[in-house]
Formats: structure tokens, sequence, C-alpha cells
């Protein structure tokens, strides 16, 4: 080693030997007098937290997890409901069309069977469907002239028996328990002799209302044959053709829930007719055997009535004890009464577990929502539709939350059956 560079070494040890020693001697200051100013300012090192897969940038990492979460649940269900609500909105706004064709399906699920039926016989689709609905027509037209025939016959003895009673309830207010007078009972009538002239107007502005729907009643109805003949003619292929709207992987799916939905369907609406015709008969042998007037019509609304599970029943039921009270007296109107309850009693806990099974078993407290809900929505027909509603979401939502395997990239749907090969 050179002269030259021996004293630079030495040199550079002096420089690092100088400045290790002004080191030593800060750190001692700042351990016996504190910290200074200008180490009160400086920022302390900062630790990088790693960016959350989920989040985009460093700011949503300094937001809490469970607020990110919350965050995302609350934005989703806003779109949710924003959707949601303006699929309902234009359902209302189209209505009259599909109230027609909710009832159209409900009435296919249940004649299927019968187009099918004939078709084994081998007619042809079109004649095997235009039959099927003709006798559907000419049963509904035939109960219907029944019904107004005995009730129109039976009005007048009703009516007198009626006013017979309204009597007896006056008679029972002076000598009852509650001992009202002459006077009282006067008041209350003129009481309501003076609200129904007061609501006059009101009454007769629904009959106009009613009048000028009457064009919508028809315009429905023509809907609902309509519908109905091409749902039971062309079912299949109109479900094809929507199936292929989807993509390919979509398809299988969609297909296995609709195809799963449609027999739910089919035995729900089934079901409920089989049991709907044994409650009205057996109410109606009921009110035969009492004596009770119209007990065809109340037998055919009792029929009519169970299409709304829970609800409807009561209601009807209730229509029948009224009536046996007006005619026969309290006496018969208890018998009348635990007549329905019997009946309703064994529809609840032997014919409905029996009959539908579990696949469309719903839940009462669910049924009795989806009924509110239909009839605040949609009046009488949403309250009808509503629990089949349910019944066919059920089972849809159900197949399509099920894992399936992914369709091949080469797969080829064949237009006939819906296969792959």
């Amino acid at each position: 080693m050179s002269r030259l560079q021996r004293v630079r070494n030495n040199l550079r040890k002096a420089y690092d030997s100088g400045r290790e020693s002004v080191r030593q001697a800060r750190a001692d200051e700042v351990a016996v007098d504190g910290p200074t100013i200008d180490d009160d300012f400086k920022p302390p090192p900062r630790e990088y937290e790693a960016v959350h897969d989920s989040t985009t940038s460093r700011d949503d990492a300094e937001v809490p997890h469970s607020l990110r979460i919350a965050a995302a649940w609350s934005w989703r269900l806003i779109v949710v409901g924003v959707i949601g609500w303006a699929l309902l909105h234009f359902v209302a706004i189209v209505s009259i069309v599909v109230v027609p064709l909710a009832i159209a399906l409900l009435l296919s699920a249940l004649l299927a069977p019968a187009v099918t039926w004939l078709l084994k016989l081998h007619l042809p689709r079109s004649l095997a469907t235009f039959l099927v609905l003709i006798c559907g027509l000419g049963a509904v037209a035939g109960t219907l002239t029944l019904v107004i025939s005995q009730f129109v016959d039976g009005v007048s003895e009703l009516t007198a028996k009626a006013s017979d009673g309204i009597r007896q309830i006056q008679d029972w207010a002076r000598t009852g328990p509650l001992h009202l007078s002459d006077d009282q009972v006067n008041k209350a009538i003129d009481q309501g002799q003076t609200w129904v002239n007061e609501h006059t107007s009101q009454l007769t502005s629904t009959g106009i209302a009613t009048a000028a729907t009457l064009f919508e009643v028809v315009a429905g109805m023509l809907l609902v044959l309509f519908s109905l003949f091409f749902f039971l003619r062309d079912g299949r292929k109109i479900w094809r053709f929507i199936v292929r709207l989807f993509p390919l992987n979509a398809r299988w799916s969609l297909a296995d829930a609709g195809d799963a939905s449609w027999v739910t369907l089919s035995a729900y609406v089934r079901a409920t007719v089989l049991v709907a015709f044994i409650d009205a008969v057996g109410v109606g042998i009921a009110l035969v055997i009492l004596h009770v007037p119209f007990a065809f019509p109340l037998a055919a609304l009792v029929f009519l009535g169970a299409f709304i599970p829970i609800v409807g029943a009561s209601v009807s039921g209730a229509v029948a004890v009224l009536v046996a009270l007006v005619d026969q007296g309290w006496v018969i109107a208890l018998v009348v009464l635990g007549a329905v309850i019997l009946v309703q009693q064994v529809e609840g806990h032997v014919l409905q577990p029996l009959i539908m099974g579990r696949a469309v078993a719903i839940h009462p407290l669910v049924v009795i929502i989806g009924i509110a809900c239909g009839a605040t929505l949609a009046g009488i027909i949403g309250a009808l539709v509503a629990v089949p509603l349910i019944a066919v979401l059920n089972t849809g939502v159900r197949r399509l939350a099920r894992r399936r395997p992914e369709v091949p990239a080469d797969a080829v749907v064949v237009g006939g059956g819906g296969s792959t090969t």
C-alpha cells in the first residue's frame, strides 16, 4: 500500500470517529434535557398497510371492514328495492293485461291434464284444447245459472225473514239487558237511514264507475280465453322460446327451475280444487240437512272461498252461518257454525297435508302475509294469486340456488327435447 493510500485511510477513520462522537454527544444531551422542538414535529415512521382485496385504494382500507360490508349490503338492497318498486308500478299500469294472464295461467295448470288425456286418444292438439275449453266454459256457465236461479227464487223469502229478524233485534234491544227505550231505538234507526242518505252519492258514483269498467271486464275475459287457449296448446313452445333468450349457461338451470315451478303450480291448483270441492260438499250437505235456504249457492261460495286459504273459508263460512241465523234462528246457526269449523279442521289437518304434500307446503305466516300483500296491491285477484305465486317462487328459487355443473363449450341445444349432445 502506498503512502498516499495510508494517509487517506487514516483521514477516513478520523472522520468516522468524529461523527460517532457527535452522535453520542447528542444522544446524551437528549437523555438529560429531553427532545428538542424539532424532534416533536418530526413525523413518526409510517407503517404501510396492505390494501384489502375488496378495496380499490388505500382510503378504502382505512374504513372498518364491518362498515364496508354494511355499505355494500345497503346499496345493493336499495337497487333491488328500486327495481322491485318499478316492477310493481309497471304491473299496476298494465294490470288489465297481467291479471287476465295470471288467471289464464292458473286455469291452464288446472286443465292441462285434460288436454294431455285427449292427446293420448290421438286427437289433434288444437281440437283437444278447443274441446277442453268449451267443456270448462259450459261447466262454469251451468253452475252460475243454477246459483243465480236459486238465489232469485229464494231472495224474497229471505228478505221477509231478515225483516222479522231485525224486528226481533229491536225487541231484544228494548227487553234485553240493554233496556233501550223506543226513542233510543228509533234514533239509532234514523242515524242508519241518515248515513245511507249521505252516502247515496258515493254509492251512485261507485255504480257509475262499475259500469265504466264493464268494457275492461269484458276485454279481460276475452283475453283470459284467448291466452288460455294458447297456453294449453303451445305452453311448452312458449316456455322454450323464453328460455332461449338467455345465455347458454343459464338455460339449463332456468329450464329446470321452470319445469319444477310448473309442476308445483299444477299440483297446487289441482289440490286446491279438490280440497275446495270437498269443503263445498261437506258444508252443502250440512245446510241441506238443516233445511237452510240457498244451500247450493252457499256451497258454491264455500268452493270459491277455498281458493283463498285461511281467509276465504272463514268468510264464506260466516256467510252461511249468517243466513242460517236469519232463516232458522240461533240454534241452527250454532250447528252450522260447528259444521263449518269441523270441515275447516278436517281440511287443515287431513286434506291439505294428504293431498298437497310437502312439495307445495307453505308456512301459515307466509300465507297470511302473502294474502294481505296481494289484497292490498290487487284486491281479490291479488289475494287469489298470492299463494300460488309464493309457492312457484319458492320452488323456482330453490332450484336456481342449487349448484349445477357448467355447460360445456361444445354443447349443442336440441330444439325438440331441450337435451344436450
